[in-house]
């Protein structure tokens, strides 16, 4: 395939690719059999839309995506135990995961109790001193004062402490891999499971939690009993399945849509809160889930307080949001200066080790555990290869992992763990945690190496720049751009459309703040359009535009509606550029 525009190598070292010749005609067969305009004909045959559904897809039902929640294995089982709970009154603890994915799933389940008149007890392991799911101490202390515990987003693999919530009934609503075994919990609900023949292993733990709901509800109207309200906890189902990085398909397409305008709607206090703290000027999208307020409510669990994420997205009163947004907001801060220095250290150290390997991955003494898994994304991100980050405390380390598209991270851990190389390891095919040993971590390295090699991790390239097509600024209007954005929303496995704006001139570039740019994009046909380069000047965009004497440049980046001060107006999230030969 011709690259697009003719960029074979950008400024950023990038090949930009567009549509192939068979998605180039779909988005031509889209645009002559609807209405819609051919920059989103595009944006939908990228996505394989066929013309016959793209009416259906720009507006998705939850209606009919929905599935029939006892597909799942065990899940009637779990159903009929939260049901009996509930109307028999019970004692109820929720053990949760200490990250957005795992608060949100506990908030669900808080909110759907209490509306049953049952007020839940909230467990969040301390990261540091006890790590990730369920231990023995906490489960038979649990099960000493509890009638029922439900563990949300782990303990699929979590055998021997299930087995020591003795006297409690145990439910597992998960969806990390499963092993060969399961644990002996009264139900395991969970669409990784080995055993599981579902399509819905995409879902986070807050979908399967979502559809134990909908499972509990049905019994619950089954009985004649009033149900609580579900629709209400969407923005929760959403905010989980963008900040665990859920890819954006089928079912979840459909919660996210949908919790996004549940979301606008500012009725739940935590979300206004830290909506508020951290100064978004309009309702919420993916991108503010994914990037503004998921990184805040997951930084209890990474250098705070554990419970604080759920605890927030919880709780009804606005007095205390405001003081867990608060909170929360100040914890995040201090997770960027830390998360900064250990970046230097590992981006060095996997440097020294070479790109190019299948697995990019650097290991050091007092790395906080917090921070592990964000500098592993960066380390993905910079280089395109599966990067794993390890903290050592003496002789154990704690390390987290993530992957790219097409590599199975979670597959290759589990089965290392198994091999005995990894004292604990599990996850799922683009995120994973793992605790190794100091005398055993090259070998588990290097055996994870070898497991991500077969699977092709050491033959991939640079990262193409993928367009979906040209536009001059002066077609970018908010009309356009908003029709783009019903084919969302956009996130993992759903990339947000990047479109080329050809031969352009920089009609003004300025700095912003201490590694931004701000720029004004000029056609040949009067039309004008502001844009956006963050991080501008740790390559070399930032310099060779703000620099640019009057050159022309091929501009890359996704439109997006810019209404700060209440003024809607176009704008580019700018991410590439190549001059104009």
């Amino acid at each position: 395939m011709n690259a697009f525009l003719d960029i074979e190598s950008s400024l950023t070292g990038r090949r930009w690719v567009g549509l192939t010749e068979e998605q180039d005609r779909l988005a031509q067969a889209i645009a002559q059999r609807t209405d819609i305009s051919d920059l989103t004909a595009r944006t939908l045959a990228r996505r394989g839309v066929l013309p016959e559904d793209a009416a259906r897809f720009l507006e998705p039902s939850l209606r009919d995506l929905m599935p029939d929640p006892s597909s799942l294995r065990d899940m009637d089982a779990a159903a009929d135990r939260l049901v009996a709970a509930a109307l028999g009154g019970q004692r109820v603890a929720i053990f949760a995961d200490y990250d957005v994915d795992g608060a949100a799933s506990a908030a669900l389940l808080i909110c759907w109790l209490r509306q049953m008149g049952v007020a839940p007890t909230l467990y969040v392991p301390d990261r540091i001193d006890e790590g990730y799911g369920p231990n023995e101490a906490a489960m038979s202390a649990l099960a000493a004062e509890h009638d029922l515990i439900v563990c949300v987003d782990c303990g699929t693999l979590s055998h021997e402490p299930i087995a020591a919530a003795k006297g409690a009934d145990v439910l597992v609503l998960d969806h990390h891999l499963g092993g060969e075994t399961l644990p002996p919990a009264l139900a395991v609900v969970n669409p990784n499971r080995q055993d599981e023949d579902s399509e819905l292993t995409y879902l986070c733990a807050a979908g399967v939690v979502f559809l134990a709901l909908v499972a509990a509800n049905r019994l619950l109207r089954a009985k004649s009993k009033t149900a609580p309200d579900l629709l209400s906890l969407l923005d929760l189902v959403a905010l989980a399945t963008v900040a665990d990085v859920a890819p954006l398909q089928g079912l979840n397409r459909a919660l996210v849509r949908q919790g996004l305008k549940i979301m606008g709607g500012r009725g739940r206090a935590g979300l206004v809160a830290l909506s508020d703290v951290a100064h978004l000027a309009s309702a919420p999208a993916a991108y503010h889930l994914g990037y503004v307020l998921g990184p805040r409510i997951n930084a209890g669990g990474r250098v705070g307080r554990a419970d604080l994420g759920a605890r927030l997205l919880s709780t009804t009163d606005m007095a205390e949001a405001r003081s867990l947004a608060e909170k929360l907001n100040e914890l995040n801060e201090e997770r960027r200066e830390i998360e900064a220095q250990v970046q230097l250290l590992a981006m060095q150290q996997a440097e020294d080790r070479g790109f190019d390997a299948p697995l990019v991955w650097a290991a050091g003494d007092g790395w906080h555990p917090g921070v592990v898994g964000i500098v592993a994304a960066r380390l993905k991100e910079a280089t395109n290869r599966p990067a794993v980050v390890i903290g050592f405390d003496g002789g154990e380390g704690k390390g987290s992992g993530r992957s790219v598209s097409g590599i199975d991270l979670g597959a290759a851990i589990a089965q290392i763990t198994r091999e005995g190389l990894l004292a604990k390891g599990g996850g799922h095919k683009m995120a994973a945690g793992l605790t190794v040993m100091r005398d055993q971590l090259d070998a588990a390295m290097d055996r994870l190496s070898e497991l991500l090699a077969k699977q092709g991790a050491d033959k991939l390239g640079p990262r193409d720049l993928t367009l979906d097509g040209a536009v001059l600024p002066v077609a970018c209007t908010i009309e356009m751009i908003e029709q783009l954005e019903a084919a969302g929303p956009f996130g993992a496995g759903a990339p947000a459309p990047r479109f080329a704006l050809p031969n352009c001139k920089i009609a003004f570039a300025k700095r912003a703040g201490e590694n931004h740019l701000r720029l004004t994009l000029a056609d040949d046909a009067g039309g004008r359009i502001d844009a956006i380069l963050f991080n501008a000047f740790d390559g070399p965009l930032g310099q060779t535009l703000s620099e640019h004497n009057g050159a022309r440049f091929h501009i890359a980046g996704r439109l997006e509606i810019d209404d700060w001060g209440g003024r809607k107006r176009p704008k580019l999230r700018m991410e590439d550029a190549a001059q104009v030969r």
